[in-house]
């Protein structure tokens, strides 16, 4: 079935990145020695590598909808991971950041994209985000322990080897998806950029990086807890998120998703307030539920939103939320490297918070006009713009 295959080759996906991501930070400071700022600037150079590549794959993919794109971007990250381990040199990094390692942030929107294409615009096409993205955080569920558990086997060596497996697996797995049919026809209004929710979710993911990015360091210098412990917080959060993105999927159609997704921004400003004044595991574990609530709401009801806010533009719109969020990752590699080297992990969190906050304010102002599918078109018929729900 294609949507088995589908949820295989993001499972395995999310995996493999959360086999490598979650300790990608410690990898850079404990083994090459990294500055954070250094670290900062690393991810950011991905981000603007992922952007890149996702922006234009996107529209590629509206023209001419294949999944061999995905299979590719994956392909070229598994290759990055293998070598990762055994690069010293920071401007090898750099570049390694800009090309390979850049073209796996590809393969999320891709795969969400080629969900909507082959599975239609119908009903089963708009489930299809929130039951992938709970594919996606169950693997977050998982990834994180077994990266654990490989590193303390085998060290980093280990761990980005095993993740590169895993990615040629899901590589695999998109093979057992159909070919989607050819592009419909995208109505010129479908390419005008909705400002204020692209900044929304731009924040929301800067808020999410950046705290991703001083949380270990947080937990292990500050609160003195084993590094194993980092991946028990990411797993409580990505469990979190399964059980919250699955409730998604269920959600009557009467329930207004905007309300939804100011609570996931609302959900996620608290987790940064307790995690500012949490001193043990228990209080940072109970803020991990409150952010696992966050991230499944903004990143599973975010997605079908804009696919559709944008419809029939599935690559674009699903590439412009993708890319949002990896803006997120550009700004927050600086932020997060800027506010842990001058103001301390407290400080840096609670910026983190009021990021957030921002964000769920540029979404109010955003969203304040009902947004639902537009007809798809033939290229006779006229522009009707957007229908309300």
């Amino acid at each position: 079935m294609p949507f088995v295959a589908l949820l295989t080759g993001v499972f395995l996906l999310g995996i493999a990145d959360s086999m490598v991501n979650s300790y990608i930070v410690l990898f850079g400071a404990d083994v090459v020695g990294l500055t954070p700022l250094q670290i900062g600037v690393w991810s950011s150079v991905l981000a603007v590598g992922g952007i890149t590549i996702s922006w234009w794959l996107g529209r590629l993919f509206d023209r001419r909808p294949a999944r061999a794109y995905t299979i590719v971007v994956i392909l070229l990250g598994a290759a990055g991971y293998l070598l990762l381990s055994r690069v010293q040199s920071y401007l090898a990094l750099l570049l390694m950041a800009a090309t390979v390692l850049a073209a796996m942030g590809a393969a999320f929107p891709q795969l969400f994209a080629l969900a909507r294409a082959v599975l239609g615009e119908g009903t089963a096409g708009q489930r299809s985000a929130p039951l992938l993205r709970s594919a996606w955080s169950l693997a977050w569920a998982v990834g994180p322990l077994l990266g654990a558990l490989v590193l303390s086997r085998g060290g980093y060596s280990w761990l980005f080897w095993v993740a590169a497996g895993v990615f040629l697996a899901s590589a695999l797995a998109v093979l057992g998806v159909p070919r989607p049919g050819s592009a419909a026809v995208v109505s010129a209004s479908s390419g005008r950029v909705p400002v204020l929710l692209t900044l929304s979710v731009t924040l929301f993911f800067t808020a999410m990086f950046a705290g991703s990015l001083a949380l270990p360091l947080f937990v292990t210098r500050v609160l003195h807890q084993q590094p194993a412990s980092v991946g028990v917080l990411f797993s409580v959060c990505a469990a979190v998120e399964v059980v919250a993105t699955l409730g998604l999927a269920v959600v009557p159609a009467g329930v207004s998703q905007r309300a939804l997704i100011l609570g996931g921004f609302g959900s996620f400003v608290c987790y940064f307030a307790l995690t500012v004044v949490s001193s043990s595991m228990l209080l940072l574990i109970i803020g991990q539920v409150l952010r696992g609530v966050g991230i499944a709401i903004v990143g599973a009801a975010g997605i079908r939103y804009f696919q559709d806010l944008l419809a029939p533009a599935t690559g674009r719109a699903t590439t412009l939320y993708a890319n949002a969020s990896t803006a997120g990752l550009l700004v927050s590699g600086i932020l997060a490297g800027l506010a842990v080297e001058n103001l301390g992990y407290r400080a840096a969190l609670l910026l983190c918070a009021v990021t957030a906050a921002l964000g769920g304010l540029a979404f109010t102002l955003g969203s304040r006009r009902p947004v639902g599918r537009q007809h798809t078109q033939t290229a006779h018929e006229p522009n009707r713009g957007f229908r309300s729900r």
